[in-house]
């Protein structure tokens, strides 16, 4: 409509007219340009709080799972050291030290949540998350798999493979039945049996503790298992501190979300 009347106006050499409709045509382009940038950062804003929402449910369910694997190794140390004293014990008591033994090469990992994080990178649209969230604990808690990273420890552990191989298969069958770890309908581990059922023959266990006793590369093997488990615990409590790190940035409470694994 403008248009036309310009062309008019320049048929008729109507230059006052002619200025008006310039300047309205100026002056739609520009607003027009306004409200579709408006509504670009309108629609940016809330993709930024979508992604936030989601990274929030995302980490706090990470979160869960990291506590509930701190408490695990915890678990796995307190073997550790029990194990230690049965094998330096002269008449160490078969049955504690089978448990033990067997519970200190204990290893669990669950996977971190990461389809939100992985999208917003393919995206492009790191800057839609609130300023500095990304530099300062995202991207660094994101960069690493740290419980991934314990868990191929502990499968290349010299004392798990040892310790493994003198236990024989039944007592170990045993030992996954009633004495190890508890887990949830999607098989997550929770964490070790509270009360240790081993139906196991006491000639097997005083045979089993014997070997296990009487081999030097247990005990040896333990003092680097110990190294390996303090450092997990370490580890995770460390992601711990990042991941409620990367909660505050994103303006959320650390709370988990009240699952002790996803």
């Amino acid at each position: 409509m403008i248009l036309r009347r310009l062309s008019q106006s320049l048929k008729e050499q109507n230059w006052t007219a002619i200025w008006i409709e310039f300047v309205l045509l100026v002056a739609g382009v520009f607003l027009g340009i306004q409200v579709s940038n408006w509504n670009e950062a309108q629609a940016d804003a809330r993709l930024g709080r979508d992604y936030v929402r989601r990274l929030t449910r995302d980490l706090r369910e990470d979160l869960g799972a990291v506590r509930a694997q701190s408490a695990y190794y915890s678990a796995v140390l307190q073997s550790v050291r029990d194990a230690d004293e049965l094998l330096r014990a002269a008449d160490p008591d078969p049955r504690a030290l089978v448990v033990n033994a067997y519970r200190a090469t204990e290893i669990n990992s669950i996977a971190p949540v990461r389809a939100t994080w992985d999208q917003i990178v393919a995206s492009g649209h790191l800057g839609l998350l609130p300023a500095g969230a990304v530099e300062s604990s995202l991207s660094q808690y994101y960069a690493f798999d740290v419980p991934q990273d314990i868990y191929k420890l502990g499968l290349d552990s010299a004392y798990r493979q040892t310790v493994r191989r003198i236990i024989p298969l039944t007592t170990q069958e045993a030992l996954r039945a009633g004495c190890s770890d508890v887990r949830d309908k999607r098989g997550f581990v929770l964490g070790f049996e509270k009360e240790c059922k081993l139906d196991v023959a006491p000639a097997e266990l005083e045979a089993v503790a014997t070997a296990l006793h009487r081999d030097p590369a247990v005990l040896a093997d333990l003092q680097y298992q110990y190294s390996f488990v303090i450092s997990a615990t370490l580890d995770l409590d460390g992601t711990e501190v990042t991941i409620i790190d990367g909660l505050k940035a994103l303006g959320a409470a650390p709370e988990s979300s009240g699952q002790s694994s996803p």
